[in-house]
């Protein structure tokens, strides 16, 4: 059994509805998706010693089983600099946690590296009753959010499927070189596109899958926050 298997497995065995941000890493790297570098603490040693790794700045996340939007309880500290300020930030996070969620547990820090900023994209996948799982593709930022600047196919895609998708959205200029600009890793989009859909169609107890943001470079991508539901 594959890890994947065995972290969804668990995961649905437990009742949970989403997965850990560390599990769902190991889930997406199985598959070869890029991610940022990152690490998970379970004190605030830990998490020193991963950044010290990594090389600062880094972020640092909550990780807890009862909580899925992290930023909603101040549990997301971004460009810490040196040793004092990740273990300042682990302990505002538990204190945060502790006053907006008493209930809630705090498993330790998920830290990671800042990525060097560029244009942002999306890759998600729900799963409808009628059809599986539909993947959707769009550039992040105003794009999604005000214009709905979206594409979607059903899984599974092919690459002229995923190549299409790209070239659908009207932002798609951003990607080429828009008046100047540079050309940005189209193909490794492309990639994390089909990677998207063969862990959907592998994992049929995944509900949807959320990559957001995908940081595009000239050479490469980076996806820097990987949520991934599951069905209970």
């Amino acid at each position: 059994m594959s890890e994947a298997s065995k972290i969804i497995g668990e995961a649905v065995r437990s009742g949970r509805k989403f997965l850990l941000e560390p599990e769902a890493n190991i889930v997406c790297a199985e598959y070869g998706i890029p991610l940022a570098r990152g690490g998970f603490a379970r004190e605030p040693s830990e998490a020193v010693r991963i950044a010290e790794e990594i090389g600062y700045p880094v972020a640092l996340k909550l990780v807890s089983p009862e909580v899925i939007h992290k930023s909603d309880v101040g549990g997301v500290f971004l460009n810490l600099k040196d040793p004092a300020d990740v273990e300042e930030a682990y302990k505002r996070i538990a204190l945060n946690l502790k006053e907006k969620m008493p209930k809630a547990r705090m498993l330790g820090a998920f830290v990671q590296e800042m990525a060097e900023p560029s244009v942002e994209v999306i890759v998600g996948m729900v799963r409808d009753p009628i059809f599986g799982p539909v993947l959707m593709f769009g550039l992040g930022g105003v794009f999604v959010e005000l214009l709905k600047d979206v594409s979607y196919r059903i899984a599974p895609i092919s690459l002229k499927d995923a190549s299409d998708m790209v070239k659908e959205v009207k932002a798609y200029p951003i990607l080429k070189g828009y008046r100047g600009g540079k050309q940005l890793d189209i193909d490794s989009i492309l990639d994390v596109l089909l990677k998207a859909s063969r862990l959907a169609v592998d994992h049929k107890e995944i509900a949807s899958l959320d990559l957001n943001p995908i940081i595009v470079y000239e050479d490469g991508i980076k996806v820097v926050d990987a949520k991934i539901y599951i069905s209970i």
